[in-house]
């Protein structure tokens, strides 16, 4: 990812090519039922030190800066990034052998503060709760407008523990910064350019967790 983001900030002035600006260690837990069906995707966020002091700031949580939690202030901070606007999906793009799935809104969130960073957990339940034999899940964690900078780097798993094999697909980074680099050469650095015209670069470079059950 330090290639990624010296080569966006490199690319400045030009609007078009925002870098992140808040960074989140992201985890997953795909639950199955006893037949295989895939129920629910329980998701972890994990805020970078500066976002988290902001938002404990703005939220006025630990305002002794002890890194300890009271009721109140669990109270305050559980649910503070699940307000989320119509037809927002979350950041997270679920398919089933290439067709997207439908995911609830955000439930059951929680909120802990540990070492000053924030730490959220929501689960989205899937509608159909469709059987997963022989097929292939595959989950996207990303903001297509790179804001926000979504890591894998948390635990992924599956419960119950199942014959279906997990794997962890990074992007080839090499290869989407020369196409960012291609790009770059045909637009105008003076050009005033609109929202619509702000290439949506977060997909390029999501990691992909696939998850491939056999057939019955």
């Amino acid at each position: 990812m330090t290639r990624l983001l010296a080569f966006l900030l490199s690319a400045a002035p030009l609007p078009a090519l925002a870098h992140p600006h808040i960074f989140i260690d992201t985890g997953l837990e795909i639950t199955l039922d006893e037949t295989g069906a895939l129920t629910q995707v329980k998701i972890t966020w994990t805020y970078d030190e500066y976002y988290s002091l902001l938002i404990t700031q703005d939220l006025r949580v630990d305002q002794d800066f002890d890194g300890v939690l009271t009721s109140r202030d669990r109270e305050r901070l559980t649910g503070f990034d699940m307000n989320w606007v119509e037809g927002y999906n979350g950041d997270l793009v679920a398919t089933l052998d290439g067709v997207p799935l439908e995911l609830s809104g955000p439930q059951d969130p929680t909120a802990t503060l540990q070492d000053g960073r924030i730490t959220t957990t929501h689960v989205r339940t899937v509608t159909g709760t469709p059987d997963l034999s022989g097929r292939v899940l595959s989950l996207l964690a990303y903001d297509e407008t790179y804001y926000s900078a979504y890591e894998i780097s948390l635990p992924v798993r599956i419960l119950p523990s199942s014959v279906c094999a997990l794997d962890k697909i990074a992007p080839d980074i090499d290869n989407e910064l020369e196409q960012m680099r291609q790009m770059l050469l045909t637009i105008n650095a003076d050009a005033d350019l609109e929202e619509n015209d702000i290439p949506l670069i977060g997909a390029r470079f999501a990691t992909e967790i696939r998850v491939s059950c056999p057939g019955s």
